[in-house]
């Protein structure tokens, strides 16, 4: 049987009963008899009255975060897949310094939307195979604020190192200098959308078979924007018309694709868990 079949018959009380992959925040525990057994964090939060929002949203970011750098892997293999995509193209269009200056950004956007996708399906998937992902829905915090906080320890994790690696690739692809602060600044602004479009296709494949194929194919059309203002963004800078006009509807996005991602996250990780 392969692990699409066997992800497909998990039943909520079989998820309920296989241990999380790390400990859970001390609020989870109020919410869900499924999180009462004994926890080191559970005695640092009162028992007569849960936690403050902020703090619940901080705890579930720390929590992704430290679970992120005991799996180091993941996210070592999407930096590692973003800079070997991009130094390739060389190999295939050839070593010409103009060409590869010309096509460059597009080239950076494209390599960082792929790298995007490899790990979209582990952003819900994980928690819920082994029942950590109910016993959250279950917590007095709403599951939009959860969701939100999972997005943003999922964007610290793919989305800033892609940020930070850009302007070495740029480097390395002949861009001309005058574009890298517009492409620092238009990875700053984009990457946070993938992450927020992203997590509505991750939240909509959830226990469905070959679930990494089909957020690619729900998330990749929406990402067209994003590209297209991303890579424009870098090109308006070089040749002297300026990124701000591409900055400012990629901050638009953003903002627009906050709510609207969690709040449809967030319904589609309930209709997964019933």
């Amino acid at each position: 049987m392969t692990r699409e079949t066997e992800r497909t018959a998990i039943s909520p009380s079989e998820r309920r009963d296989r241990p999380g992959r790390g400990w859970l925040p001390a609020f989870a525990s109020m919410g869900s008899p499924a999180a009462s057994a004994p926890s080191s964090r559970s005695s640092e939060e009162p028992r007569d009255s849960p936690p403050s929002l902020a703090r619940s949203f901080v705890c579930v970011v720390r929590r992704d975060l430290r679970l992120a750098v005991r799996e180091s892997g993941d996210a070592a293999m999407i930096v590692g897949f973003f800079v070997l995509a991009v130094i390739l193209f060389p190999f295939g269009v050839g070593p010409t310094p103009a060409l590869l200056s010309r096509i460059g950004s597009g080239v950076v956007w494209v390599t960082a939307l792929l790298a995007a996708l490899l790990s979209l399906d582990r952003l819900f998937l994980a928690d819920y195979e082994d029942g950590t992902l109910e016993t959250l829905a279950l917590a007095p915090p709403p599951l939009e604020l959860i969701v939100m906080a999972k997005i943003l320890a999922h964007w610290i994790v793919t989305g800033l190192p892609l940020v930070v690696v850009a302007p070495f690739l740029a480097f390395l692809m002949g861009i001309d200098p005058s574009g890298y602060g517009a492409l620092v600044a238009a990875m700053a602004l984009g990457t946070p959308s993938l992450s927020l479009i992203g997590a509505i296709g991750a939240a909509l494949t959830l226990g469905a078979r070959r679930g990494g194929v089909l957020v690619s194919l729900l998330v990749l059309p929406l990402y067209i924007p994003v590209l297209i203002l991303g890579s424009g963004a870098v090109e308006g800078a070089i040749s002297g018309l300026g990124a701000r006009p591409h900055l400012l509807i990629l901050g638009a996005i953003a903002l627009a694709a906050l709510p609207l991602a969690v709040v449809s996250a967030a319904a589609a990780v309930r209709q997964s868990l019933e």
